[in-house]
């Protein structure tokens, strides 16, 4: 289910665009706005996380848990994400029963949605998570690692496969290599 977007002019500032998505992106469907500075060069702007997967619902679920996450809630005016994206036209054949959206609930982290795809993940993701859970590097080595394994751990508990241990004596980094209930790779370190 891909969405398309569009620039648009925003009435009361000319010097901004907003990218509007039906895809109701971190802001739930108001667009994202983009400043551009007075010689023409965009400023950073918020984005949405999107990840293609066969599950949404349990990927969903999955990564809420593995971050501190919520279950995205619907935007305001709708019971539920179906009932907006029915809003938009989307066939009932689009539409499935579950989550497919999370939040980070203090607001600081990209929203991250979900997106159901007909094709199994096939190659080596070009672009990958990693958790912080070691605590930084004012902290001893062993503390840090025994930390990451425990977060290794709990994520096997959810449903993750623990695929590498990254670490090599004498050097200050400790890393576990894993992969979400869908095969995703991502890094705890």
């Amino acid at each position: 289910m891909r969405h398309p977007t569009r620039k648009v002019a925003s009435p009361k500032q000319p010097h901004e665009l907003r990218l509007v998505s039906v895809a109701a992106g971190t802001m739930a469907g108001r667009g994202e706005v983009f400043r551009v500075a007075e010689k023409g060069i965009p400023m950073p702007v918020g984005y949405q996380l999107v990840i293609d997967c066969a599950d949404p619902d349990r990927q969903a679920r999955f990564w809420a848990a593995a971050l501190g996450y919520e279950i995205a809630p619907p935007p305001a005016g709708f019971d539920t994400w179906n009932d907006y994206y029915r809003d938009l036209g989307l066939p009932e054949e689009e539409l499935f029963d579950g989550a497919d959206r999370i939040s980070d609930p203090q607001g600081g982290g990209p929203a991250i949605w979900f997106q159901v795809v007909s094709e199994a993940k096939s190659v080596k993701n070009r672009l990958h998570i990693d958790i912080h859970a070691s605590g930084g590097r004012a902290d001893p080595i062993e503390t840090r690692k025994q930390r990451v394994d425990a977060e290794a751990e709990r994520l096997v508990g959810l449903g993750a496969i623990k695929t590498v241990v990254m670490y090599q004596e004498g050097l200050d980094h400790y890393a576990v290599g894993m992969k979400d209930p869908e095969g995703n790779e991502f890094d705890i370190n």
